[in-house]
């Protein structure tokens, strides 16, 4: 569960109680069918669960107090990312938080709030986690594009980062378009093309918010992992084949079991990371080896979970494929396992 990657009987409690808090809009027993009718939709999410989410706290929910955050930590950030990650929602909660990570201070009140929507447009190639350049600006306003936005089609406000600045600018401004692609879960991404787009310049960004964001995902991946296994021990309760529940066979306990071994390697490792990250310390390399373990882990897990359901398992009208789908959205996202792997081995300073 998402309480368990905190540490410490002070903080686990308060985790528990931000997570309890969370089961009003993000159960994990919650009927998916509010996700399924959101599907393949523009622009895809609910604003109404958007307003309870910000009126619930969680936007800025690292920013200190003088910013306008709530001043907590990796901890309390990762726990509410699984809880996500297990209901499906399609609102784009990590991504919202790296743009409020991403300008610090400078975040304005109206982003803070809810009341409009800022997303990240950072990358510009499909796999890794450096800040793209490529940026131009003359006179106020820039031109260039970024890759890969999530769910680009719901942005009021795009913040555009390259390593030097931020900008801010309208996403119906003149001069800015969007080239939408669907992705495998019903949501989208899209490239945002800029064209001389007024723009209000910011400081240079903090790069460890794509570390807390990488680690949010993983923590996403552990809750859909999560409840996905839960899912399928029901199944294998219910589903009865020779005169027996299917559970009984002893080959499907020996996959079932495998399945909770990765789930609870991953949970391990994320505190691990959760609880380095806190702490201020170099936390790229056991952020890669997190976000590795948790792509290939929900993927290895929700594949299983489709195979156990048999060929129902398969069509769209099962809810287990679902989280597949979601699986393979979210894994390579803030880099692939394959690039947090090279990055592990190269890099020789941080916990390992």
């Amino acid at each position: 569960m998402a309480a368990a990657l905190a540490t410490g009987e002070d903080r686990l409690e308060g985790v528990r109680l931000l997570v309890e808090s969370a089961a009003g809009i993000a159960p994990r027993d919650g009927d998916l069918k509010p996700v399924r009718h959101l599907r393949f939709g523009r622009p895809g999410m609910d604003r109404g669960r958007w307003s309870e989410i910000s009126a619930m706290g969680w936007l800025g929910i690292r920013l200190p107090e003088t910013a306008g955050g709530a001043g907590l930590g990796m901890a309390e950030y990762a726990a509410l990312a699984s809880e996500v990650g297990a209901a499906l929602l399609p609102e784009p909660f990590i991504e919202a938080q790296l743009a409020l990570d991403l300008m610090g201070k400078d975040a304005p009140a109206e982003a803070l709030s809810g009341d409009k929507l800022v997303l990240p447009a950072w990358l510009d190639t499909p796999d890794g986690l450096t800040l793209a350049g490529g940026i131009t600006e003359a006179e106020g306003r820039i031109s260039g594009r970024r890759r890969f936005v999530p769910m680009a089609a719901a942005a009021d406000v795009f913040l555009v980062v390259s390593t030097e600045a931020c900008w801010l600018i309208d996403a119906k401004a003149a001069g800015v378009s969007l080239e939408i692609e669907s992705t495998l879960d019903g949501g989208h991404t899209a490239t945002l093309i800029l064209d001389g787009v007024e723009a209000k310049r910011l400081s240079a960004p903090d790069a460890r918010a794509l570390e807390a964001a990488a680690l949010a995902t993983a923590s996403a991946l552990l809750g859909l992992m999560e409840r996905a296994f839960a899912i399928t021990l029901d199944y294998l309760k219910t589903r009865v084949q020779f005169g027996q529940p299917i559970g009984y066979f002893q080959a499907l306990q020996h996959k079932a079991v495998d399945m909770e071994i990765e789930i609870g390697l991953t949970r391990a490792v994320l505190r691990d990371a959760v609880e380095t990250f806190d702490t201020g310390d170099d936390c790229r390399r056991i952020t890669s080896r997190a976000k590795a373990r948790a792509a290939d882990a929900a993927m290895l897990v929700t594949r299983q979970a489709v195979q156990f359901h048999g060929a129902i398992g398969y069509t769209d009208e099962a809810d287990i494929g679902l989280f597949l789908r979601r699986a393979m959205v979210l894994a390579p996202r803030y880099g692939s396992a394959g690039f947090h792997r090279q990055r592990y081995g190269g890099l020789r300073e941080g916990r390992p």
